[in-house]
């Protein structure tokens, strides 16, 4: 039998595509152990989520500590507690600084709803509509130093409801869903796996 890898889910807000991660994690249809949610907002809806599903929860406040390095240290000793060794973000709002890129090289996978290289950065669903554009996207892809700059994994186009962000968004998170896991999927299965 292969080791899952074991990982830590860093997110800012209510957690659905943790909820994604774990629910296939746990039905068998990814090959993950998922040990840890991290998250910047200690009252998110993810904590709930994380501690109705049994997984440890790291939850730092920014501005408790006196700089980022610091932030990012104690977060550090978490996760080496708990042996994670993939980190995935999925609506974590914050930079991950070189503390954490450094302890994890491509180990760090972040999400984002646009086709990158165009509308990174936050509020890519209305840069989007702003520019007008007939279609965007999802793009799954390494973290690096920069604001999603890191190599592409996968990417899927979306169309855009022109006019209408609510339902724009809510098409981009239903791709968002399949996408991330299928992706996650493909960079852990095991190592002899056929499919």
């Amino acid at each position: 039998m292969n080791n899952k890898p074991k990982v830590a889910i860093f997110a800012s807000g209510s957690g659905s595509n943790f909820q994604v991660i774990m629910d296939a994690s746990r039905a068998g249809d990814l090959h993950a152990d998922i040990v840890a949610v991290v998250t910047d907002k200690p009252h998110a809806f993810v904590v709930d989520r994380a501690t109705a599903a049994g997984v440890s929860v790291v939850a730092f406040s920014p501005k408790d500590f006196s700089s980022k390095v610091d932030y990012e240290t104690a977060i550090l000793q978490e996760l080496q507690q708990l042996e994670v060794e993939w980190l995935v973000l999925a609506g974590y709002m914050r930079l991950i600084g070189e503390t954490i890129l450094d302890a994890f090289p491509h180990k760090i996978v972040n999400i984002h709803p646009s086709l990158l290289p165009s509308f990174p950065g936050k509020d890519a669903i209305g840069q989007a509509m702003e520019h007008g554009v007939k279609i965007t996207g999802v793009t799954v892809h390494y973290v690096d130093a920069g604001m999603d700059t890191g190599e592409i994994l996968s990417q899927q186009a979306v169309e855009v409801i022109n006019g209408d962000p609510k339902k724009t968004e809510q098409r981009i998170h239903a791709v968002e869903h399949e996408l991330y896991t299928k992706t996650l999927q493909q960079l852990w299965r095991p190592t002899g796996s056929g499919s």
